[in-house]
């Protein structure tokens, strides 16, 4: 299936992983292109009127959320990250700190700081990225976009529960599932991923909440009989949205909503 908003190719180059946006082995980033069309079909789906406040409650090194904060702010209103892990929060916290004016200056002043001392290409190219997206951000009000970073166990519903009450109510739950490449299902529930994600969800959101899950291979599996709003798979990542109350009737252990 082609792209329906992001029809138009552009230069994702300032947006690298492990340029401004910091990396690390075992957290791969994610398809600029991708993410856009994915999070507008999702805007578009939900026929949001004003900004929203997105989930992605496997965030490792919240590259994916960092990317929507920069290029869709006026269609956000705040970012949740949350992961079972701590070492993937540290460089998502690290990289959500960009979606403010002062996390950009540092982040530009260190890579020039370094471009100094070592004179490579790398950093001074980095350096200049970092001032472009500063000019991104405050041709797009210069606001700081809030978010919270927590350290969750997405199957454990208190634990989701505990993190929903310090954090704006989402809309949207947009993530990337791990699929056993690079990433893993962690926690008590892994051995029933998808299906035990959703439970979860459903337990701590209003029905009227949309999920966007995006998976490596032809489809991304939904319980017996649940309707998607849509499906679409573009190059090797197939994605699936569906509003939680779509789910809550085959879910057990959910009451209906």
């Amino acid at each position: 299936m082609t792209y329906q908003f992001v029809t138009e190719q552009h230069d994702y180059s300032d947006l690298a992983s492990g340029a401004v946006l910091r990396s690390a082995p075992g957290h791969p980033a994610f398809p600029v292109r991708l993410a856009s069309e994915v999070f507008l079909r999702a805007w578009h789906a939900l026929e949001e009127a004003r900004p929203l406040t997105v989930w992605d409650p496997c965030c490792g090194s919240g590259y994916l959320l960092t990317v929507l904060g920069l290029l869709h702010r006026d269609k956000i209103a705040g970012l949740i990250a949350s992961d079972i892990a701590d070492d993937p929060l540290r460089i998502a916290r690290a990289n959500l700190a960009l979606l403010s004016t002062r996390g950009l200056r540092r982040r530009t002043a260190e890579l020039d700081e370094l471009a100094r001392r070592f004179g490579r290409p790398s950093y001074v190219n980095a350096a200049g990225a970092a001032r472009r997206l500063q000019e991104l951000l405050s041709r797009s009000g210069g606001q700081d976009l809030p978010h919270v970073v927590g350290q969750t166990d997405v199957f454990d519903q208190r634990q989701v529960a505990a993190l929903l009450a310090v954090s704006p109510q989402p809309r949207l739950v947009l993530t990337d599932v791990p699929y056993g490449e690079q990433t893993a299902w962690q926690g008590a529930g892994q051995a029933e991923g998808v299906p035990n994600l959703l439970r979860s969800l459903a337990s701590a959101l209003p029905a009227d909440t949309m999920i966007a899950m995006i998976a490596r291979g032809r489809r991304v599996p939904l319980p017996a009989g649940v309707h998607a709003t849509a499906r679409f798979k573009i190059g090797t990542r197939a994605v699936v949205l569906v509003r939680l109350r779509d789910l809550h009737a085959t879910l057990v252990g959910v009451s209906g909503a």
